[in-house]
């Protein structure tokens, strides 16, 4: 198959499944967002004859775009647009997990920092104050009093961005130390792993340690809601360990990523990641060829 690849920068995520593809000799065009120009209807020549589009694009805002041009090129991507949409915004995935009957932390949202600090004030302390568009954990804040409360407030306020005018805050969870990333393909567990740490955000990113979990069957199911509800595809799902005192259900949902990183997950399983996922790209391609003939020949009946 050929396979295009959106990308703004090459990191080892997409290293490692380039080498994965050409392996196994499929053809591979690389297409740099930052130098493409996209019509609003005739396809660039970069995207003639593929057969799917995996979107690894780095920043939120070139993803949402660039699907949705793929979409308008008849081009079969990885993720849809509408995927991209609802897992990029904070809010938007928060409502489809709530809407879909998936456990996720309380949260509220507000306009104003009066009635942002109503909801801290609600909530208790701590609970945190997360951005609508952001990853990594980037400009998130765990809110530890009221003081601090009213000044991070204060300063997101200030900042340019209409996002940051939306005050998106949440319940704070008490995890036991670590949270679990599910690598996903249309709701079906590839691998996962923990990521531990001191501190409150266990990111990867910000140098968490990474090992092995095994997923029980609720975690197996609430995974595959999870994707269902964003709309399925290739999708990290990161869920936290309760109690159960608070539903019933040991684990909660509290984020849906659409451009999700793997390279940690494939050094701590056993698993290879990227194998699997391109496993799953000739599936996603196949359906898509074979889709695309039924509908040639019911226009030639």
């Amino acid at each position: 198959m050929n396979v295009g690849v959106l990308y703004s920068r090459i990191r080892k995520d997409e290293k490692l499944l380039l080498s994965e593809l050409r392996d196994r000799g499929h053809d591979v065009t690389k297409i740099d967002v930052r130098k493409q120009t996209f019509d609003l209807t005739d396809a660039p020549d970069a995207f003639d004859d593929l057969d799917v589009v995996v979107d690894r694009c780095l920043a939120t805002s070139r993803s949402l775009y660039a699907t949705k041009f793929c979409e308008q090129y008849g081009v079969p991507v990885v993720n849809s647009a509408a995927t991209a949409s609802t897992c990029a915004d904070k809010v938007e995935n928060s409502l489809a997990l709530a809407a879909a009957g998936v456990p996720t932390p309380t949260t509220k949202t507000a306009f104003t920092t009066d009635a942002a600090m109503e909801i801290v004030e609600e909530f208790g302390y701590p609970c945190v104050l997360k951005p609508v568009m952001g990853s990594w954990g980037r400009l998130m804040a765990k809110l530890d009093s009221k003081s601090a409360a009213e000044a991070i407030l204060e300063h997101k306020a200030t900042l340019g961005h209409y996002e940051h005018k939306v005050f998106y805050v949440q319940e704070f969870v008490e995890k036991p130390g670590r949270d679990v990333r599910v690598l996903a393909v249309d709701g079906e567990p590839v691998a996962a792993m923990a990521r531990s740490g001191d501190h409150w955000l266990t990111n990867a990113a910000k140098g968490a340690d990474t090992e092995p979990f095994e997923l029980d069957d609720e975690a197996v199911e609430l995974v595959e809601m999870a994707s269902d509800a964003v709309g399925g595809g290739l999708l990290g799902v990161d869920l936290m360990e309760t109690d159960g005192d608070q539903t019933d259900w040991n684990y909660t949902v509290h984020e849906v990523n659409h451009t999700v990183e793997f390279k940690a997950l494939n050094e701590a399983v056993e698993t290879d990641v990227p194998a699997e996922v391109v496993d799953w790209l000739e599936t996603k391609a196949a359906v898509a060829e074979e889709s695309e003939a039924e509908a040639v020949a019911e226009v030639s009946d």
